[in-house]
Formats: structure tokens, C-alpha cells, sequence
């Protein structure tokens, strides 16, 4: 299968072309996304390619966004509704949780519908109002699914597995990684990443690095740092969070004996926490140290880059706590 490399952000915008040229059920509805093109340009072009009628734009009201996007849903069409910004989904927290995620459990009806939104922070003074990581709030809702791409291949993949899956998929899109992060993508069109499966992105034999996300990529350049100290990190890239590869990642702790799970997400209930609970639940006896967890600050996400450096793990404060911990 031949390849080429292109950017995270040219790997989303591939797969929603992909997507609308073959499936003419397919639409984009949110705000900005026609006539400007999305706050991060990733719909440029799509409206004159397919019409208003499948690239809608919307009022600032991201909770008649969903509540439309549902009901399109249940009438046959695949609509992928677009949240400006993670952090905006509490303004459709009501159809989402309370409506959307629960159809097909009470009537057996699928609900086609996958909601795109940027999330993370981006080191450049996004603040506390466009930087969250909002992925725990929906883990714990059963009905949805929630996905976090950390490559371009990834990134492209997934979100063509989740516009043609039959119920709710959170599609959170990492904006750090946009602009920032290339890599190689296959040209096949029929390429997909399966929902709920992780990938080993780096074996080892002294400790599992479990992360998903911008911090999944941050986990391969400490691996790099920690391998010139003769310290073999394995790096295990959840991708999907729900469902999550649980039979990898204790596969993963089995081999090495040492968990280090990482997110940028607040340190108190994220879903690190999940992680790593499950880690001491069900694989104690292969466990050579304590499971550990490095996650953001339980802070509001500061609008500065030093103090936002100060909240958000990166790869030397990783390298540091899994030093630690393959010394224990």
C-alpha cells in the first residue's frame, strides 16, 4: 500500500472529502464551516465542492446543532457536526447525553453521528476557555463513543471508521498536532482504523507509557530520551478511549511490569485514572511498581505559554517520571 506524508490536519480533511464523495448521505453542519471554511480551515473548499445543502452553516447554538444532527440521524442521513471547540460541547452536554447517546438503548433506532471538535491545548495562549480536555466527561456515558487521534494516519482512519459507524462517535481532535505533526498516510481510500483498538507505537522492556493523544506523541519523544539512558520505554497509544483496548494495554503492563499513563487532561477524575485503576484491578501480580499517572494540573488551563507549560505534562517531565519509576 503505498503512502505519503501530509499533516494531521490534511489527514481530517481527506477523510470528510473521502467520505462526501462516496456516501451522499454524508453532510458537515456547524459554525463557520461553509463560506469561511472553519476556524482551523479544515472545510475550505467544501462548499463549493458539495453545496449548501450538505455543508451547512449554523447560528453560534451548539445545542440545536446536535439536536439537528440527531434528528438527521434518525431519518437515514450520516451528519458530521462540527463544535468550534471541545470546550463548547457543555452547550449541547443536554441532547448529547441525555438524548442522543441513549436512542438505540431504548428503541433499537441507530443514531449515524459523529461530532468533530478540537480539543487540547495548543502552547500558544488558547486559555482556559478554547484549550480543555473534555474526553472524560463523555467516557462515562454509555452510547458513546469517544475517539483521540495522536497521528495523521490515525487521525484519517478513525474518523472514516467513525462516519460510517451506526451510533455516536466524539471525535476529538488534538489542535496542537494540525499544522505540527506529518506522517505518512496510505492514498488507498478504503483505509480505516477500527474503533477501540490501541497500538504499540514503541516496544520495550522496562515500562509501558500508556497515553493517547498530543501526550501519545509526547510519550515517543521521551521513549527517544530515555533510550539514550539505556531505559527501553514501550508506548502504547490508546486512540480510541471508548471503547479502549484494555487486552493491549495489560499485555503491555505484563511485559514490562511498570505503568506510567499520561494525559493532558486535569489530574482529578480523567480518564488516566480509569487506566490505571484497571492496571491495579486486574494485573497487580505483574506489577514490579506502583501504576503512576502524569497528567495536567487541576487548574483552570492558564492563557500564557510559560504558566501553560507549567500545567501541561511534555516529554522531559514524562522522561523524569518514568526515570523514576524504572528505578523503582
Amino acid at each position: 500500500m503505498s503512502e505519503r506524508i501530509i499533516t494531521y490536519h490534511e489527514a481530517i480533511r481527506e477523510a470528510l472529502r473521502e467520505e462526501m464523495e462516496d456516501d451522499a448521505r454524508v453532510f458537515l453542519i456547524g459554525e463557520d464551516i461553509a463560506v469561511y471554511g472553519g476556524v482551523y480551515k479544515l472545510t475550505e473548499g467544501f462548499l463549493e465542492q458539495f453545496g449548501p445543502e450538505r455543508v451547512i452553516d449554523t447560528p453560534i447554538a451548539e445545542n440545536a446543532i446536535i439536536g439537528a444532527a440527531t434528528g438527521a440521524a434518525l431519518m437515514g442521513l450520516r451528519p458530521v457536526a462540527e463544535i468550534q471547540f471541545a470546550d463548547f460541547l457543555t452547550c449541547g452536554f443536554d441532547p448529547l447525553v441525555n438524548m442522543t447517546s441513549t436512542i438505540h438503548y431504548r428503541w433499537g433506532q441507530p443514531v449515524p453521528l459523529v461530532v468533530r471538535a478540537p480539543a487540547g491545548a495548543t502552547w500558544a495562549m488558547a486559555g482556559p476557555f478554547h484549550s480543555q480536555s473534555p474526553e472524560a466527561w463523555f467516557a462515562q456515558i454509555p452510547g458513546l463513543k469517544v475517539v483521540i487521534p495522536a497521528t495523521p494516519a490515525d487521525a484519517k482512519g478513525l474518523l472514516k471508521s467513525a462516519i460510517r459507524d451506526p451510533n455516536p462517535v466524539i471525535f476529538l481532535e488534538q489542535k496542537f498536532l494540525y499544522r505540527r505533526l506529518k506522517g505518512p498516510v496510505p492514498e488507498d481510500r478504503g483505509f480505516l482504523v477500527p474503533l477501540g483498538q490501541a497500538a504499540i507505537t514503541r516496544p520495550g522492556r522496562d515500562l509501558s507509557l500508556i497515553a493517547y493523544g498530543t501526550m501519545a506523541f509526547k510519550c515517543l519523544e521521551a521513549a527517544a530520551l530515555l533510550a539514550a539512558e539505556g531505559i527501553e520505554a514501550e508506548v502504547v497509544d490508546l486512540r480510541t478511549i471508548v471503547p479502549w483496548d484494555k487486552a493491549t494495554v495489560l499485555a503491555s503492563v505484563a511485559r514490562t511490569g511498570r505503568a506510567l499513563v499520561v494525559s493532558e487532561a486535569h489530574h482529578t477524575a480523567g480518564f488516566g485514572a480509569e487506566i490505571a485503576a484497571t492496571i491495579a484491578e486486574e494485573a497487580f501480580d505483574q506489577l514490579d511498581a506502583p501504576v503512576r499517572r502524569l497528567s495536567g494540573l487541576d487548574t483552570p488551563i492558564p492563557a500564557h505559554p510559560v504558566l501553560e507549560a507549567e500545567y501541561l505534562p511534555d516529554e522531559k517531565k514524562i522522561a523524569a517520571a518514568a526515570r523514576d519509576l524504572a528505578g523503582w
